[in-house]
């Protein structure tokens, strides 16, 4: 179903010392808080049905463009896109919002910053909800994540970073890898955001690839022409998406993946051993080639690092806010009810 005229959204701007951010907000000022957090390669506006949804409940809903993305700053620096640096932009935002203990929502990198802020600061959470990739108390990194690939799936021997060999390719190969997505940053877009496919399940994922083929597209070195999904986006927000990265380009979004060393430094000071105590929600996707817990061991450490967790999942494949906008509606609905947030 396409979605030709999206709701409105408010947009905002939050400036501090060498950083600004942009926002959306909905819903009632003095309702409670929910702030949704995005991942690679999108912006706030994927969140906007989930939005609508929560503010229509009154709750006072805020989807930042974290940095890098969007209308928020994108400093030139690799190392400027260290998971702390980002926590500490929406810490920042959220004191700015009157600094009343919020639910944060997080997709794919977005995860990885509502779960270590959560660690970091938990007086500022009342619950987390996490999409599409699973907590790890060392960090997200290579040698987090790699351990726990599927071996049945991936033998070492041929596969070893697994499903990871795309974020391996990143750490070893970063200017030719920005270069091909940046040789049409709106069919890369559009080629990177496809429904997920029941079939992939238990099958070598193309991420697993990347670097026997000399990249994400192979030797064309730039993604084919295709089409937008607008099932997945309404026409609109994929334009203002394809916008955003004709202004920034790929590679502030893809420096995420050069800062292993210090996000793992940085998960490590988290007290309690990064433990988090607040209810967390994990929502799995089914058809996820890179992500799902499903039948592997991905999801371990976040088990063991949760007091209250809850993990469901849903027919989606990576880009599980976009492909089931309604069903994680209801399912973050149920666990705000169960847990009485």
């Amino acid at each position: 179903m396409t979605n030709p005229r999206p709701s409105p959204l408010a947009s905002r701007t939050f400036s501090m010392v060498g950083q600004t951010t942009h926002y959306h907000e909905s819903g009632p000022a003095d309702g409670p808080l929910m702030i949704f957090l995005h991942g690679w390669p999108s912006i706030a506006l994927m969140w906007r049905a989930q939005m609508d949804a929560f503010a229509a409940s009154g709750w006072h809903c805020i989807a930042p463009d974290l940095r890098g993305y969007g209308g928020s700053s994108a400093p030139a620096a690799n190392d400027a896109y260290t998971i702390e640096a980002i926590v500490t932009d929406m810490t920042a935002l959220h004191e700015h919002l009157g600094g009343a203990p919020a639910i944060w929502v997080g997709h794919d990198w977005g995860s990885v910053v509502v779960a270590e802020l959560a660690a970091h600061a938990p007086a500022r959470s009342r619950g987390v909800v996490l999409t599409s990739l699973a907590y790890q108390p060392n960090g997200h990194a290579l040698r987090t994540v790699v351990p726990l690939v599927d071996r049945a799936i991936y033998p070492a021997s041929t596969y070893p970073d697994g499903q990871w060999d795309y974020y391996r390719y990143y750490q070893t190969h970063f200017e030719p890898a920005v270069a091909d997505l940046d040789a049409d940053k709106e069919a890369s877009l559009a080629s990177i955001f496809r429904a997920g496919n029941p079939a992939s399940v238990g099958q070598v994922a193309p991420h697993a690839l990347v670097t026997r083929n000399g990249g994400r597209f192979g030797a064309a070195h730039r993604a084919p022409p295709t089409e937008p999904d607008t099932n997945l986006w309404p026409q609109a927000d994929f334009g203002a998406l394809a916008q955003s990265f004709q202004t920034h380009g790929f590679r502030p979004a893809c420096a995420w993946y050069l800062n292993d060393d210090a996000n793992m430094r940085y998960a490590h000071a988290a007290p309690d051993h990064g433990r988090l105590a607040q209810p967390v929600l994990f929502v799995n996707g089914d058809f996820d080639p890179i992500c799902s817990i499903t039948g592997n061991r991905q999801g371990d450490p976040m088990r063991a690092a949760c007091a209250k967790l809850t993990v469901t999942s849903l027919p989606a494949g990576h880009w599980l806010p976009l492909e089931c906008k309604a069903e994680l509606i209801d399912v973050i609905r149920n666990w705000l009810e169960s847990n009485d947030l």
